[in-house]
C-alpha cells in the first residue's frame, strides 16, 4: 500500500514537472519600462519576443500577411508588454480617438490571460494605436464576453509610416491568481486584430476550430516568482451633486415644478484580505446611470424590456455569479444605502455573494404570455450567493442562492447546476432551480388597474365582470399567492465540430417559480428545441470567408399541457468583402393569443391560436476605416396583442456609425415599425437615438445624446380605448473626464418630456443638471 502511494505521488510529480517544462518562462527584470509608446529603452531588448504570426480568424492558421512581435517581461508587480505592429500600408490603419471599451472596429493588440490557468476564463486587455483601452472578461461557462469589467492599468501607443508600436503596463493587483506557489504559471494569448477588407485575428498560436473552448487552447508560461498579490487596497470616496425638477403632467393643466436638491457623498472600498479573497464595500453609492440607456422600441410587446448592468460596484468580478440561467440580475436593485460584497477564488473553488438594500422594490412578475413590473416604495434587502468547483477540465459543478425581503414580501431562490465537456466537441449543461415567494396584498394593488386598487382584493370572476376593472396576467399571478413554490430545470447537450454544430435543450419552469433576482419573464411553461447548423470556410483568395447554415425547432406548453408557440426558423449568413456580414432567415410560428376571460389563466378553450409567417435579413458592413452601417428588415405576418387577430407587419432598423476625423463620431439608430389589420393601419411606431461625441483625448469626451419615441395609433381599429398618439423626447449633454476607470469626473444636463392625447405638444415633466465625481486611492 505504501508503494503504491509513493507510485502515484512520484507519478503526480514528474506530470507536473513536465508541465512546468512545457510552460514557457518569463523573464524577471527589475525595471519599470516608461509607458510612452515608443521601443527605445534597453529594457525591451532583454525582454522575450513572441511572434504573431497565425491568422486564427476567418481562416485556420495560416501565415499573417504583415510582421507583428510582442516584447515580454514583468518585474513582480507588473506584467510589461510592448507590441511592434508594422504594416505596409500605413494610411490605412484604423484608429480613432474614444472612449474606452469602443474601439473594437480599430486596428488593435492585446491579450488574454487565464491567471488561474483553469480554462474557464480569461481577461482581455487590447489597446488600439492610439493607446485607447478596451478591456473585459472572457466566461467560458456562459460563453460571453463582459465588456463592462474595467481594470486599472496603463497603455499608450503611437503610429509612424510603418506601423504602429503600442507599450502596456498591466499591474498584477488588477488579475486574481493564487499567489501561494513559488512559480505560477498562466495561459496567455498575444494577438493582433487587422480589419481590413476581412478583419483578420492574429495570434502567437494555432486554434482549432474544431473545439469551441479557445481558452483552453492558449499556451502557459511561467515565472511571477515575486508576485504577489497583499493586502490590496483601493479606497475610492465620490460626491454626486444634483439638481432635479419633476413635475406630473399627467392630465390637461400642467403643474409647477417641484425640486430636488441633493449633495450626496459616497464610499467604495476594495481589499485583498487574502490572495484569494476580495470583499467590495459600498456606502451611499452612486448607483444613477450616467450614461443613458439605448433605446428600445416597446409596442406590441407583453414581455418586459431588459436593459444591461453598468455600475461598478456590481461588475466588479460580476462573473463569479453567472450560471446558464440569468438568476442575478442586478439591475433590479434601484437605490442601496450600502452593499457588500466577497468573491474568490482557489484552487478550482470559485465563490462569491453580496448583500444591499435598497430604498425601493422593484419585481418583474412573469407569466406565460407575458410579464409585468412593480415597483413600490419601500425597502428591501437583498443577497445573491454563488459556488463553483471546477472538478478538472471537463467537469465544473456550482450552486446559485439568491434572497430577497421586504415588508410582506419575500423570495428565496437556490439552484443547482453542472456543466461537462467528455470530449472537447461535446458538452452538456444542467440546472435545477426551486424557489419559494410570499406576495403582500400591495403587490395585487398595484398591478390592478382598477377603483385605487380594490379589484385585487374583489374575486377574480367578479373584478373581470366589473366595468371599473382590467385585469391582466400579474395580477392572477399574485391575487391570493400567500406562499408560492416553483420549481424548474434546465437541459442542454451541443455537438460542436470544425464544419457542423447540432444541439437540443429543454426548460420546464412551473407555475410558481419566481427568480425575482435575476431575469426571468416567463413562467408556468415548458420548452424543448432542437437545431442544426453547418459551417463553410473560404480559401484564403476568396471573395467570401465563411457561410452557414442554421435551423432550429422549438414547440412550447404550459403546464397544464396547453400549447402556447410551435416555431421553426431557417437562416443562410456570410461574410463577405469590405467587412460584409449578411442573414436571410424565413420562419413561421404558431403562437397562443390574448384570454378571452382575463379571469382565467386556462388556455384551451380560452384563446386563439395563431399563425405568423415572417421573412427578416440583417446586413451591415464596414467598407472603410470609421464607417459602419447596419439595417434589419422584418416583414410578414404578426399577431395585434392589443387586439387579439393577425396583422401585416413591417419592420425596419437602420443603424450608421461614423467617424468625422480622428476625434467626432455620430451614432445614429432608427427602429420603424408598422402594422395594419383588418384593411387599416393599427399603429405605426418610429424611436430616434442619435448620439454626437467630441473626444478630446484618451481621457475625456463632450457628448450629446437625443431619444425620441412617436407613436401613431388608428383608435378606430382597436377594441379598447387608446391614446391615438404618443410622443416622448429626452436628451442629455454629457461631460466625462477619466484618469482611470475609477478616478471620474461626469458633468451634465438632461431631461425628459412626453405628449399624449391629453398634451397639445411636447412637455417636460424631468429636468436635472448632475456632477459627480471620484478618486481612486491605491494602496
Amino acid at each position: 500500500m505504501i508503494r503504491k502511494v509513493i507510485l502515484a505521488l512520484s507519478t503526480l510529480v514528474a506530470v507536473n514537472a513536465i508541465a512546468d517544462e512545457q510552460a514557457e518562462p518569463l523573464p524577471f527584470i527589475s525595471t519599470n519600462a516608461i509607458i510612452d509608446g515608443k521601443l527605445d529603452e534597453p529594457v525591451w531588448q532583454q525582454a522575450k519576443k513572441i511572434a504573431i504570426n497565425n491568422v486564427t480568424w476567418p481562416q485556420e492558421n495560416i501565415p499573417s500577411p504583415v510582421s507583428t512581435t510582442a516584447y515580454v517581461y514583468e518585474n513582480g508587480t507588473s506584467l510589461f508588454v510592448a507590441y511592434r505592429a508594422n504594416d505596409p500600408t500605413p494610411e490605412l490603419i484604423r484608429a480613432f480617438y474614444k472612449d474606452r471599451d469602443r474601439v473594437w472596429n480599430d486596428d488593435l493588440v492585446g491579450l488574454k490571460i487565464d491567471s488561474f490557468n483553469s480554462g474557464r476564463s480569461a481577461y482581455q486587455f487590447f489597446i488600439n494605436p492610439l493607446g485607447v483601452q478596451l478591456d473585459s472578461i472572457e466566461n467560458e461557462l456562459t460563453k460571453s464576453e463582459d465588456s463592462s469589467w474595467n481594470g486599472i492599468w496603463d497603455s499608450a501607443g503611437t503610429i509612424d509610416d510603418q506601423g504602429y508600436t503600442v507599450e502596456i503596463e498591466i499591474p498584477l493587483r488588477v488579475l486574481n491568481f493564487d499567489d501561494s506557489k513559488q512559480v505560477k504559471n498562466m495561459a496567455m494569448e498575444f494577438l493582433r486584430f487587422l480589419p481590413r477588407d476581412q478583419r483578420l485575428r492574429l495570434s502567437n498560436m494555432q486554434i482549432s476550430h474544431a473545439n469551441s473552448c479557445w481558452i483552453c487552447q492558449m499556451p502557459e508560461y511561467s515565472g511571477f516568482a515575486k508576485a504577489k498579490q497583499g493586502n490590496n487596497i483601493a479606497i475610492i470616496p465620490s460626491l454626486v451633486l444634483s439638481k432635479s425638477q419633476t413635475r406630473d403632467i399627467d392630465g390637461s393643466e400642467v403643474p409647477d415644478w417641484q425640486d430636488d436638491d441633493k449633495s450626496e457623498p459616497g464610499l467604495d472600498v476594495k481589499w485583498a484580505i487574502t490572495p484569494d479573497t476580495t470583499i467590495n464595500a459600498t456606502l451611499n453609492p452612486d448607483f444613477s446611470q450616467v450614461e443613458a440607456d439605448t433605446g428600445q422600441l416597446s409596442v406590441n410587446n407583453s414581455f418586459s424590456l431588459f436593459f444591461p448592468e453598468k455600475r461598478a460596484f456590481f461588475l466588479d468580478n460580476a462573473d463569479y455569479f453567472s450560471s446558464h440561467l440569468n438568476l442575478i440580475h442586478t439591475r433590479n436593485i434601484a437605490a442601496p444605502d450600502y452593499g457588500i460584497k466577497l468573491s474568490g477564488n482557489k484552487l478550482g473553488h470559485t465563490y462569491g455573494v453580496f448583500v444591499t438594500n435598497d430604498e425601493q422594490l422593484n419585481v418583474l412578475v412573469p407569466g406565460n404570455l407575458g410579464s409585468s413590473v412593480i415597483s413600490l416604495e419601500q425597502k428591501s434587502d437583498n443577497v445573491a450567493l454563488r459556488y463553483r468547483y471546477d472538478v478538472n477540465d471537463g467537469l465544473s459543478i456550482g450552486s446559485s442562492a439568491t434572497i430577497r425581503d421586504s415588508k410582506d414580501y419575500k423570495n428565496q431562490l437556490i439552484s443547482f447546476d453542472t456543466k461537462y465537456k467528455p470530449t472537447t466537441s461535446d458538452t452538456f449543461k444542467v440546472q435545477l432551480l426551486r424557489s419559494n415567494t410570499q406576495y403582500s396584498q400591495a403587490f395585487a394593488d398595484e398591478l390592478c388597474d382598477g377603483d385605487d386598487g380594490d379589484c385585487a382584493q374583489l374575486p377574480a370572476t367578479e373584478c373581470v365582470q366589473g366595468e371599473d376593472c382590467d385585469f391582466n396576467e400579474g395580477v392572477l399571478r399574485t391575487l391570493n399567492q400567500d406562499d408560492l413554490d416553483g420549481l424548474g430545470y434546465f437541459l442542454n447537450y451541443e455537438h460542436n465540430t470544425k464544419h457542423w454544430r447540432t444541439f437540443t435543450s429543454y426548460q420546464s419552469y412551473d407555475e410558481g417559480l419566481r427568480a425575482d433576482m435575476g431575469f426571468m419573464s416567463q413562467v408556468d411553461f415548458n420548452k424543448f428545441l432542437a437545431g442544426f447548423e453547418y459551417r463553410w470556410y473560404g480559401e484564403q483568395d476568396n471573395w467570401w470567408n465563411r457561410a452557414r447554415w442554421y435551423t432550429d425547432w422549438d414547440i412550447t406548453h404550459n403546464d397544464d399541457g396547453a400549447l402556447l408557440e410551435k416555431e421553426i426558423q431557417t437562416n443562410v449568413a456570410i461574410d463577405g468583402p469590405l467587412q460584409s456580414f449578411i442573414d436571410f432567415g424565413v420562419e413561421h410560428r404558431k403562437r397562443t393569443g390574448l384570454r378571452h376571460n382575463k379571469a382565467s389563466l386556462k388556455i384551451d378553450n380560452n384563446s386563439d391560436l395563431f399563425s405568423e409567417n415572417t421573412l427578416w435579413t440583417y446586413m451591415e458592413f464596414k467598407p472603410v476605416s470609421g464607417l459602419f452601417a447596419g439595417l434589419n428588415l422584418r416583414t410578414g405576418n404578426k399577431v395585434d396583442l392589443a387586439n387579439n387577430r393577425v396583422g401585416q407587419m413591417r419592420f425596419a432598423r437602420p443603424v450608421i456609425n461614423l467617424n468625422l476625423g480622428k476625434h467626432f463620431e455620430v451614432n445614429f439608430r432608427h427602429s420603424y415599425e408598422t402594422l395594419n389589420a383588418d384593411g387599416a393601419q393599427v399603429y405605426t411606431a418610429n424611436l430616434t437615438d442619435v448620439r454626437l461625441t467630441y473626444q478630446f483625448n484618451i481621457n475625456s469626451y463632450l457628448r450629446i445624446a437625443v431619444i425620441h419615441t412617436d407613436i401613431d395609433r388608428n383608435i378606430e381599429n382597436y377594441i379598447d380605448d387608446v391614446d391615438a398618439q404618443y410622443k416622448s423626447l429626452s436628451t442629455q449633454l454629457l461631460y466625462s473626464y477619466k484618469l482611470n476607470p475609477q478616478t471620474v469626473f461626469f458633468a451634465g444636463y438632461a431631461d425628459k418630456g412626453y405628449q399624449d392625447d391629453d398634451l397639445s405638444k411636447l412637455t417636460k415633466d424631468e429636468k436635472t443638471f448632475f456632477a459627480k465625481f471620484s478618486y481612486a486611492w491605491l494602496m
